[in-house]
């Protein structure tokens, strides 16, 4: 029965994928979404771990896609999804299933791989059922139901299913066990021997004073051992454990009464030394047990478990993105480029979008979400995003990267359409916190930073960068931001670097190379009147900072300053 592993995320085994850093998604913001998606907090960083691993291959964007508009369009199959994530409680919490079964094992060890098997069947016999739902079109969830289906058609598991379900039926009746002691002429215990497997607990009174009841009366002292029924004296050689080493009695004192714990720490110990004495007496069950789990010990049950958390993944999504929808959010699943050719690697054209974080949470924006469009291509390569102050320059280019990484994901996209080529990886440059720049300074900070992105990018890339070397004079800034474009455009980056620097991207022409159809353009905030409309396009700055709008609305031009003295 041992076969490949399956997925919902990785379609295809020992693809590279780069790693999406901490700071990147944080200065994204999602790693604010993420949390919001659970309370929980391994849930939580499982999310943020798959959002993480960026696979360039379009294939995986496809497979991945196809399985969220699966979970997130049929409720009923969410839903059954849920009941197995919330039912298989063993398999969930990655207990103690990840061990194999060793020959030399006891018999509570053995029960209790035994349960874990039978959960495993849960696991199957729920993912069969609900997976019959002939509404799923998407690869993964069919290739699961062919894969589950093939499990369940294995003779295999027919005979797992029926050997385990007769074991949980013997197993789950044993209350009690009859013991037989033979004396010597002291009257000291010289061999036990296993009489019978009850189904009932003996109760303490009882067994105390029928045993009583024999030693003084002797009328009740039976003159041999002929049983009533169809009992069996089943012995065996060597004598008990000794009780010593757990800071008990000896062993004929243990051979006095029914049970005889240690009696130091006696809830530690009980299990594992009631493990010794059932060993000892019920060695034919153990033997039993153990010979059916070895049939299956190929059976790799975390293959199953590993869909779990996958699972949870898409479905913490659909819940959250239901709820935003309800409030009037729009999302749409992406559409990915799924070719190889050269002049599609850069492609994007998203329309209708915006930031996700204007739907997550309440602000003066979010009561009225403005979107936007924007396209990457062989010829659009580089953006030099101007605009005045508060006037959503990075909100716009925080929402470029996460289109990227929830698509990528798998997850739809706040917005109404977005269709590209995936990204290798995500890079940000962002202002850095001020304990960073001790050492070297911010503007040497912002340089090092710059150059290790650089470095790390490729022209599969997407580089998001915010007011980049803007700590510094203009001047200087201004000729380490021109260089760094150009540099850039050299790769072929897909880029939008937001700025103050209303020259550079004045200065266009003069950074994009004659020799090369790639370049870098200018991309402004329109401006209606003294209003923010936060809708970009295409067009030559504006040649302003929009210092003075700021001014004016906080009356600290010289003017207003005067007259209100």
């Amino acid at each position: 029965m041992e076969r490949k592993k399956y997925s919902l995320l990785n379609p295809k085994s020992n693809l590279g994928y780069k790693t999406v850093s901490a700071v990147t998604m944080h200065d994204l913001g999602l790693d604010v979404i993420c949390r919001k998606l659970s309370n929980k907090e391994a849930e939580q960083n499982y999310i943020m771990n798959v959002m993480s691993k960026m696979y360039d291959d379009p294939y995986v964007t496809a497979y991945r896609c196809d399985v969220f508009d699966d979970i997130i369009s049929n409720k009923k199959l969410r839903d059954d999804m849920m009941d197995i994530l919330n039912k298989i409680n063993v398999l969930r919490d990655y207990r103690s299933f990840k061990h194999d079964y060793d020959e030399n094992s006891g018999i509570w060890d053995l029960m209790h791989r035994l349960g874990e098997i039978n959960d495993y069947i849960k696991c199957v016999d729920s993912l069969h059922e609900c997976l019959k739902d002939e509404n799923i079109r998407s690869e993964g969830f069919t290739g699961l139901r062919k894969y589950v289906e093939d499990i369940y058609k294995d003779n295999g598991f027919a005979e797992l299913k029926s050997d385990i379900a007769k074991l949980t039926l013997d197993t789950s009746r044993i209350k009690s066990i009859t013991v037989g002691i033979n004396l010597d002429d002291q009257f000291e215990a010289d061999e036990i021997g296993l009489i019978s497997v009850n189904s009932r607990y003996f109760t303490k009174a009882g067994v105390l004073s029928s045993f009583y009841d024999h030693l003084v009366s002797k009328d009740k002292i039976k003159d041999d051992t002929a049983w009533n029924g169809d009992y069996k004296f089943h012995p065996f050689d060597g004598v008990l454990p000794a009780a010593q080493e757990s800071g008990g009695t000896s062993d004929s004192d243990m051979l006095c009464g029914i049970t005889v714990v240690p009696f130091k720490d006696q809830t530690r110990d009980i299990t594992r030394y009631s493990d010794r004495v059932v060993n000892h007496m019920i060695s034919q069950m153990v033997k039993r047990t153990g010979e059916v789990l070895n049939k299956y010990v190929s059976i790799t049950i975390t293959d199953m478990t590993d869909l779990i958390p996958e699972l949870m993944y898409y479905i913490r999504w659909a819940e959250y993105i239901e709820k935003l929808r309800a409030g009037g959010a729009v999302f749409s699943k992406p559409s990915v480029h799924t070719g190889n050719e050269k002049n599609f690697m850069h492609y994007m054209n998203a329309k209708g979008v915006y930031n996700i974080k204007l739907a997550a949470f309440k602000t003066e924006e979010s009561e009225n979400i403005v979107t936007n469009d924007l396209a990457f291509d062989e010829k659009h390569r580089v953006y030099i995003l101007t605009g005045a102050n508060r006037g959503g320059k990075t909100t716009i280019t925080q929402c470029i990267g996460q289109l990227f990484v929830l698509a990528q994901g798998g997850i739809y996209i706040p917005g109404e359409e977005f269709d590209f080529s995936p990204a290798d990886c995500v890079y940000t440059h962002f202002p850095a916190d001020e304990d960073k720049t001790l050492d070297l300074g911010r503007l040497g900070e912002e340089c090092r930073r710059f150059k290790e992105i650089f470095n790390n990018a490729t022209g599969k890339s997407l580089m998001l960068l915010n007011e980049t070397f803007s700590t510094t004079s203009f001047e200087e800034g201004y000729y380490i931001a021109k260089d760094s474009v150009r540099a850039i455009l050299s790769k072929g980056i897909r880029t939008i670097y937001n700025t103050h620097m209303h020259k550079l991207a004045f200065d266009i022409d003069e950074i994009n190379s004659e020799d090369s159809e790639a370049g870098a353009y200018s991309l402004v905030i329109r401006n209606e009147g003294s209003q923010r409309s936060f809708r970009t396009e295409i067009a030559p700055p504006s040649g302003k900072s929009y210092a003075g709008d700021i001014a004016r609305k906080y009356g600290v031009t010289y003017d207003m300053l005067i007259n209100n003295g």
